[in-house]
């Protein structure tokens, strides 16, 4: 079996047990995908993963601390605004698959059965990193940059994880953005795009209602509070609120790298109210709480 076609198996097996547990309703132990920024300007690590063997290290010690999913991207989405000033840059293509496809290629090599996803928007970067040995397509533009990134998915039978809240053809701030119910209405344009990619042949489906992209402090609140609601769009659910500046701006204006705790509570509400995919910078801490919560409540058989 290739790196491609065993590893496409793994990120199939686990998004169908997704699937499978959101009968009559998820379980308090999510999956967990660790964040690799092969990046130098992502708002929480930006620059301290930019090398291939920094990024490589890092990915192997996620997956030590228990990731299922390893998420690397090459290009910043990091929103404009009051808290990141001007937002990411863009990133020509051939420098986002010089950044990721030798990561991908080394972790796969260096961990065979490893789940990765491909953090992109353009379709040339996730067939080139499916090839490498890739399994999941996470689009943060949820086809908007390119719908051809839908072909690609659909081509390689490719789970694919769309997400709320970035059109990179118009890079605003979030006070730009208003609504008269968030949940409403990330709703429907969610199934707006689950609609438009299964039409284009992609069938694994995963939605992000996308914490801290065209949101402001109360919607990003709001979403987590009722983001059960979400659960009617009959797919998977992703958060990730790692870190984010709502967390910051609850406890008082705290940097990134201490929001830890805050983050822990966040994705706990998340996962309480629907959410079967965690995305976070800080595995290891992730899976301890889930760990002993799901222990706790009596999920976990024991």
């Amino acid at each position: 079996m290739t790196k491609r076609s065993q590893s496409n198996a793994n990120a199939v097996m686990n998004i169908q047990q997704l699937l499978d547990a959101q009968k009559p309703a998820p379980a308090l132990t999510p999956l967990l995908m660790g964040v690799v920024n092969v990046t130098p300007d992502s708002f929480s690590d930006g620059g301290r993963f930019l090398r291939p063997d920094a990024a490589i290290e890092h990915g192997v010690r996620l997956l030590d601390e228990g990731a299922d999913i390893i998420d690397i991207g090459g290009q910043s989405t990091r929103p404009p605004g009051s808290d990141y000033g001007s937002g990411s840059q863009s990133v020509e293509t051939e420098e986002e698959l010089r950044r990721v496809i030798p990561v991908i290629t080394e972790l796969v090599k260096l961990r065979p059965n490893a789940v990765i996803s491909v953090d992109t928007m353009k379709p040339q970067v996730a067939e080139a990193a499916l090839e490498a040995g890739a399994a999941i397509i996470n689009d943060v533009s949820a086809g908007q940059y390119d719908p051809a990134i839908w072909e690609v998915a659909a081509h390689a039978s490719a789970p694919y994880i769309l997400m709320h809240g970035h059109n990179p053809h118009a890079h605003r701030p979030a006070a730009d953005y208003h609504y008269h119910d968030v949940v409403a209405q990330v709703a429907e344009w969610l199934a707006e795009r689950i609609a438009l990619a299964r039409q284009s042949g992609v069938r694994q489906i995963v939605a992000d209602c996308g914490i801290g992209f065209a949101k402001g402090f109360q919607e990003n609140c709001e979403l987590l509070r009722r983001h059960r609601e979400l659960l009617a769009l009959g797919v998977p659910l992703l958060v990730g609120a790692s870190r984010k500046a709502f967390i910051g701006r609850i406890l008082g204006g705290v940097s990134p790298t201490e929001r830890l705790f805050g983050t822990l509570a966040a994705h706990h509400v998340a996962v309480a109210n629907g959410a079967s995919i965690i995305r976070t910078h800080d595995v290891r801490a992730a899976r301890d709480f889930f760990t002993v919560l799901s222990t706790l409540s009596g999920l976990n058989g024991e």
